[in-house]
């Protein structure tokens, strides 16, 4: 198990304690690291997702409000 040191102020430690006393604040720690790694690769999964929806959507045909006007009356009866 690694050891990792940290530098908070010291009223986000006062307050940590407070709000975990009596818990170990190392599982504490790393399971707030844990939830961490998950957001962050969440995150990037969005934004690849997003670039990649982006692209797609760069290279759909576009139409002229003419054109659409055109299609939907000789769809329509």
């Amino acid at each position: 198990m690694a050891t990792v040191n940290f530098s908070v102020p010291d009223e986000v430690k006062m307050e940590f304690d407070k709000a975990f006393g009596g818990q170990n604040k190392s599982a504490i720690i790393a399971d707030l690291m844990r939830r961490a790694v998950r957001e962050r690769k969440l995150q990037i999964r969005r934004e690849r997702l997003f670039r990649q929806f982006s692209v797609a959507r760069g290279t759909r045909p576009s139409f002229t409000s003419a054109e659409v006007r055109r299609v939907r009356s000789a769809e329509r009866p």
